[in-house]
């Protein structure tokens, strides 16, 4: 490992954004009109590739083997054996609340060159009373595809995985400066699969549109942005919505304060950002806007080393990282969903949760 002396160590590049860096309403796939990509991608994936260069990843990640798989929820399968065979094996997490442990690997370990940019809206900027926090982007060692990063708040104050509204506000405004429609973030908390309990958000590029996108959604709680997709998707969700700029601070205060009486309740959650159709569907408004999606789900702990793949934000949006190639070749989307459902809520336990959040907000 380097250190910062070394004069060829990269340091992270200062990213300052304001309210005009916005893409908005979203820009098109790859090859479509408005299609190009932002200052943002352009400084993440020009840094991320420069590290990949370097060596500073566990392995080097070429293309990967992807089939959607027949049936009607598209789900998109990935075939990554490296990340299988070489990611760092996750802490064990034995509680919904666990305090942070200076003594299990943390972020404040990354090396320098592991740092890509820092994000910090600029001062004075029209905005929301509350600011985002700063975030550091740094690379994910074990990345599911190009361009995946972490997201995190000063590593330094130790904050145990729990999420929290500033941190949600900085990544929800980052996914509105990717130019790129299949740039999602997400969150896995304690019981939903984190590997890691420091608090950070997950970054990356997915060139798939997904089902959880556009999915229809009824309505629960309407002045908070609140509503439950039930069908139409891998794994039902709550979902709240973002069409403007404007909405996302009160989005990211009531994600965290919904996501919190889920853990009240004994659950564990999981969090996935995408761009996507207004909540009534497509054609309603003006475009597509944020959705956020949240999942209650069972609490996963312990080591799931007999299981072909763990079921975290990424699986439950309909993205399969997949760690076999007979598992990718042969898998269903029946089997898939069977590993999903393992930890999901029977619909009548989901629509009382749903009920109670909407009291809540």
């Amino acid at each position: 490992a380097g250190t910062s002396e070394e004069p060829d160590d990269p340091s992270p590049k200062e990213f300052v954004y304001g309210e005009k860096d916005f893409i908005l309403p979203g820009a098109g796939w790859e090859g479509e009109p408005g299609s190009a990509p932002s200052r943002f991608d352009r400084a993440l994936l020009e840094s991320w590739d420069d590290r990949m260069e370097r060596g500073l990843f566990r392995y080097r990640l070429g293309s990967l083997p992807t089939r959607v798989l027949p049936g009607p929820l598209r789900l998109v399968a990935q075939l990554n054996v490296q990340r299988g065979t070489e990611r760092r094996p996750p802490q064990p997490v034995r509680s919904l609340r666990q305090p942070f442990d200076p003594t299990s690997f943390n972020f404040t370990r990354l090396r320098p060159g592991e740092l890509l940019l820092r994000l910090r809206r600029v001062a004075g900027d029209r905005g929301y009373p509350s600011k985002p926090v700063p975030l550091l982007v740094a690379i994910n060692a074990s990345p599911l595809e190009r361009g995946h990063v972490l997201l995190l708040p000063d590593p330094s104050r130790g904050l145990p995985q729990a999420l929290t509204a500033p941190v949600l506000l900085g990544g929800l405004e980052a996914a509105l400066l990717s130019a790129h429609p299949g740039f999602r973030l997400g969150f896995n908390g304690l019981g939903g699969c984190a590997s890691v309990n420091h608090l950070h958000l997950h970054g990356l590029y997915v060139s798939h549109s997904l089902l959880v996108e556009a999915a229809p959604a009824q309505t629960l709680c309407p002045r908070h942005r609140l509503w439950l997709v039930l069908r139409g998707v891998p794994a039902p969700a709550f979902l709240f919505y973002a069409s403007c700029p404007a909405d996302l601070e009160a989005v990211a205060r009531d994600v965290c304060r919904a996501a919190e009486r889920i853990i009240d309740t004994g659950l564990a959650y999981n969090v996935f950002i995408t761009r996507g159709e207004p909540p009534e569907g497509a054609g309603v408004g003006a475009g597509r806007g944020l959705r956020v999606l949240l999942w209650a789900r069972r609490p996963s702990f312990g080591s799931k080393a007999s299981e072909d793949f763990n079921v975290a934000l990424c699986e439950l949006a309909g993205h399969l990282p997949l760690p076999a190639a007979p598992l990718y070749r042969d898998i269903t989307e029946q089997e898939a969903l069977r590993a999903i459902h393992k930890y999901l809520l029977p619909e009548p336990e989901l629509l009382r949760l749903g009920e109670d959040l909407a009291r809540l907000l």
